[in-house]
């Protein structure tokens, strides 16, 4: 049994942590080449320009001030500028994933490389560079996975537009996805709309000033329609597209038994569950009608938009596993760690990562069997991975067993998915198969790729790649289909 011999491993990256070529070949500003690096201890910054012309900062999860607009300070380092530096490594770089036996490699398209101001200005040497690109991953046999936006927006859209919360918007998307679309439909065939589409908030990844929770609904119901179009859209340019969206999934369990520790648990994940409810099965769930209910939130509809939603489902899911968390309705009674883009609580029954993450290779099968009894459509693991600093050896080796460690644990827990379970899973991209800089806090010490890249925290180091020991270690996971987990 095992997995299928067509299963697609690889590995996952994202241009605004990983491409860098700020401002080259005629790409314009995105709101992440606003945001500061920072650290575990002192959070990334956004920052801008008032409408007064002061210059301030907050940090990248705040609103910016209505009428404010992003500033790039020349005395201030932005990880996002150089980052890895894939656009002048990407030759070397899919050579060595070739290397592993890569079957696919996710990444995204830098929606201002291709539309400097996100408009429908086309900038032809942007569409020449992911050609490129993809040439070379085809010229390996790896299956280009493109992730369409991933957690940022044009800034000039931020700025001018209010980003996500202007119906317009959906307009400029869709035609950044037809010029897409159209321009690789012989090279690509797997898609993703939007990036951890559950975790879409702020200026920094929409490029919304309000804070208020009508205006992140409005702005998630905007992207839901946007989504749902770019699947019809992506269908008729090439009905052998497949798309599908990707949700940050973060299991909870409830912390005891008590039945209003179970409620709690059952709310957290339908909260997750929702983004996927409406791209899977096409409509809005009763609860988070409810919801808005409750909350005064009134949802601003065209007419043919719950059409739209329905009509533009996806072909499968796309989710990030790197934790899991725990509920309860005592908060005041537990003991809070770190956690993907949101605090978490404590579980004593699992170990944690130097960053806080729980570490739960269970909690994966549990969430493959969850997923697929819910949706009954195929999964697809398109991130997970530990964060981890590695440290350089006397003769130059990178010995990273606690990687190794992980995602033996992982892979096994999702081998038992699909032998045990019956899951139809598609394939497995580790986040950062490369090191590339972290999207929670800006570092580059936070490593997770099976290749070492000499940058440091600040931005200096030769751009230099070296294997990791897990390298040679996945290239034996690949070769054997997912059999061979010895290190």
């Amino acid at each position: 049994m095992g997995f299928p011999k067509d299963f697609l491993w690889g590995g996952a990256t994202a241009a605004n942590q990983y491409e860098g070529g700020y401002l080259s070949g005629g790409k314009g500003l995105s709101t992440l080449d606003a945001i500061t690096g920072g650290n575990k201890d002192q959070p990334r910054m956004i920052t801008f320009k008032t409408k007064e012309g002061e210059i301030k900062e907050v940090t990248r999860s705040e609103s910016l001030p209505e009428g404010a607009v992003g500033y790039v300070d020349p005395e201030k380092y932005y990880p996002s500028h150089v980052a890895t530096d894939f656009y002048h490594h990407y030759k070397e770089d899919i050579a060595l994933f070739a290397e592993m036996g890569f079957k696919c490699f996710r990444l995204s398209i830098s929606w201002a490389r291709i539309c400097p101001k996100g408009t429908d200005e086309i900038n032809e040497e942007g569409l020449k560079f992911y050609e490129a690109v993809f040439d070379e991953c085809l010229k390996y046999g790896i299956e280009p996975v493109v992730t369409i936006n991933h957690f940022d927006i044009p800034m000039y859209l931020a700025d001018h537009y209010d980003g996500w919360s202007n119906r317009k918007v959906i307009d400029y998307f869709l035609f950044f996805c037809e010029t897409i679309f159209t321009r690789y439909k012989e090279k690509v065939k797997y898609w993703m709309t939007f990036n951890e589409i559950n975790f879409l908030r702020s200026w920094t990844q929409i490029g919304i000033h309000s804070s208020e929770a009508q205006s992140k609904y409005q702005a998630v119901h905007h992207l839901f329609v946007a989504s749902a179009k770019a699947v019809q859209l992506g269908h008729q340019i090439n009905p052998d597209f497949q798309i599908g969206m990707m949700v940050a999934y973060i299991p909870s369990y409830p912390m005891t038994s008590r039945p209003e520790d179970v409620l709690e648990a059952l709310q957290f994940n339908r909260e997750q569950e929702f983004y996927i409810d409406v791209q899977v099965k096409g409509y809005y769930p009763a609860h988070k009608i409810k919801q808005f209910e409750r909350e005064g939130i009134t949802i601003v509809k065209e007419p043919e938009d719950d059409a739209i939603i329905a009509a533009g489902t996806v072909d499968y899911i796309g989710f990030s596993y790197y934790m899991s968390t725990a509920s309860t309705a005592n908060p005041e009674n537990v003991k809070y760690v770190g956690g993907n883009q949101m605090p978490a609580v404590k579980n004593p029954y699992l170990e944690e990562s130097e960053w806080g993450w729980a570490v739960d290779p269970l909690g994966l099968r549990i969430s493959l069997a969850r997923l697929y009894d819910r949706y009954n459509v195929p999964l697809f693991i398109v991130e997970n991975g530990f964060g981890a600093v590695d440290e350089l050896t006397i003769d130059g080796q990178i010995i990273d067993d606690y990687r190794i460690d992980y995602f033996a644990r992982h892979i096994a827990a999702m081998k038992d998915a699909v032998e045990l379970d019956g899951v139809d899973l598609i394939g497995y991209t580790p986040w950062g198969c490369i090191d590339v800089v972290s999207s929670g806090t800006g570092e580059m010490k936070k490593r997770y790729g099976f290749i070492y890249v000499d940058m440091d925290d600040n931005g200096h180091g030769s751009l230099k790649r070296m294997k990791k020991k897990s390298f040679d270690w996945y290239k034996q996971v690949i070769a054997s289909n997912g059999e061979n987990l010895a290190k």
